[in-house]
């Protein structure tokens, strides 16, 4: 997918609502104050099972930087958001909202922006590209 197709969805999410139920979204999953968008397979999708993992890793990396840097062109540049304590405090069962809790068990890093009332976040798990659109505040 290409950084262009990347910024597409990120607005498309941010001009739709927010559903009332947790649920698959065309992009990827929502619920209730958040979206969240899948922008690439995972490893191991079964696309391509011999695809060399280092390669998709680079890929991955390669359509982040390309993001990060369209993200950055309109909007300045991102906070960047640690998700550690958010992760131990759910691991300590306090009650973490969705979409932050989600995001802490995949991925240690976001990078942030506040646009407007909502929060655009963009993060790289060990499995894909993620994209964030929500309006519940970081924990």
């Amino acid at each position: 997918m290409t950084t262009a197709r990347h910024l597409e969805i990120i607005d498309l999410l941010r001009a739709r609502g927010f559903p009332a139920e947790r649920g698959p979204s065309d992009v990827g999953s929502e619920g209730p104050g958040f979206h969240i968008a899948e922008l690439n397979g995972r490893f191991g999708d079964g696309a391509d099972p011999d695809a060399d993992r280092e390669a998709e890793a680079e890929q991955r990396l390669a359509e982040q930087e390309g993001l990060l840097r369209g993200l950055t062109q309109r909007w300045g540049e991102p906070d960047l958001f640690s998700l550690a304590s958010t992760r131990l405090r759910a691991e300590r069962d306090e009650e973490m909202p969705d979409p932050w809790r989600r995001l802490s068990e995949q991925m240690g890093w976001l990078h942030l922006w506040r646009i407007e009332d909502r929060w655009i976040a963009v993060g790289l798990s060990e499995f894909q590209l993620l994209a964030v659109v929500t309006e519940i505040d970081p924990p």
